[in-house]
């Protein structure tokens, strides 16, 4: 069995900002990836504050994508408002962001193992699909909304219709440049929305948040994605750009709206597995960098001891902008959507922006 002081457990952007920060404070960390050269299941909206957050880790944002996104427009029920974001901010893969900024730990000294499959975790322990084991003075778990056994989230996170993430790639073309130049889309529907936003190759994130009885009314999620396009006609001319025979990307039950308020001495739980905002907010990966850049800090200071403390106090910041999220959330997948669009004033639009990022 082996020894770490810190071990992480998961190579995204949680993990890596905790990485990164452990290193630059002495502790010689190990992180652990099973997906060397994945691509997350992910919005790929990196805000304003965010890209504050990559900068401080050393990467630069127009190695992400030189091209920014200015502008917000919400289709619901033939219904449209625009807004203008309070500041630029990006689309990326995620696996162009989990690399540069993999990239930028192993500059600091991280040791990454890649294709390393964590099993189960017993207490501090990790155990990995090749039988080996670490034991870690401090774990911190980066696994986004993959569980892992032995400190899986609750079940009763996930509600009575569970929410399903949804993810294609809609092919480079002039046509849906034009289409989406400048602005991420939001599209609401029945009992879910779609997200849309270009990305560093010219190709467009398609990703998706949808109830189960929504998808067991489709059939399967291309059934799902096919009647949309049928249903909303501004969807349909984006989803009219998805290559034959794409990939469709699916993960089940994500509990958003969950939050991790208590703390165990030497767990940092980091990005989703501390709390799950819905994805409308476009603040996953603001959560997950913060949470990895604050919790090395509270290791810093007090060691493993900290975790407890700043588990719950990480918690508490989490509060605000999940409420907001998912109260904004709630009307965006009811039947009172677009009248709610059609009266909301571009301002109110930028109050939410504001309200449903986390503090610096």
């Amino acid at each position: 069995m082996r020894r770490t002081a810190a071990l992480i457990v998961g190579g995204g952007p949680a993990g890596s900002a905790a990485a990164i920060r452990l290193a630059a404070a002495g502790a010689q960390p190990v992180m652990v990836e099973r997906h060397p050269d994945g691509d997350a299941l992910c919005g790929g909206f990196v805000s304003w504050r965010t890209l504050d957050r990559i900068a401080q880790l050393g990467v630069d944002a127009d190695a992400l994508n030189r091209d920014r996104l200015t502008r917000v427009t919400i289709f619901a029920g033939g219904r449209v408002r625009e807004a203008m974001l309070p500041r630029p901010a990006i689309g990326v893969s995620r696996r162009r962001l989990d690399i540069l900024l993999r990239h930028a730990a192993m500059r600091s000294g991280v040791a990454i193992e890649t294709g390393a499959t964590v099993r189960h975790v017993d207490g501090l322990t990790a155990h990995l699909a090749d039988g080996a084991m670490i034991a870690a003075d401090a774990l911190f778990l980066a696994t986004g909304k993959h569980d892992l056994r032995g400190l899986a989230r609750p079940a009763s996170a996930r509600g009575s219709d569970p929410t399903l993430g949804i993810r294609v790639r809609l092919s480079p073309a002039p046509a849906l440049r034009r289409l989406l130049d400048g602005q991420i889309e939001l599209h609401l529907f029945d009992r879910g929305y779609a997200g849309i936003a270009l990305q560093e190759d010219g190709s467009a994130n398609l990703c998706m948040a949808v109830h189960r009885s929504r998808l067991q009314d489709a059939g399967s999620p291309a059934d799902l994605i096919a009647s949309l396009g049928r249903e909303l006609p501004r969807l349909g001319e984006r989803i009219a750009h998805l290559a034959p025979h794409a990939t469709v990307d699916a993960i089940a039950n994500v509990p958003y709206g969950w939050r991790q308020r208590t703390g165990t001495p030497g767990l940092f739980r980091l990005g989703d597995q501390a709390g799950v905002i819905p994805s409308l907010a476009g603040e996953g990966m603001g959560i997950a960098l913060a949470s990895g850049i604050d919790a090395a800090e509270a290791w810093r200071i007090g060691g493993p001891a900290a975790a407890t403390a700043w588990q719950e106090r990480f918690a508490r910041r989490l509060a605000r902008p999940m409420a907001v999220a998912g109260g904004v959330r709630r009307i965006a997948e009811s039947r009172w959507s677009a009248p709610v669009v059609a009266m909301m004033p571009a301002a109110l639009i930028q109050v939410m922006a504001h309200a449903t990022r986390m503090t610096p």
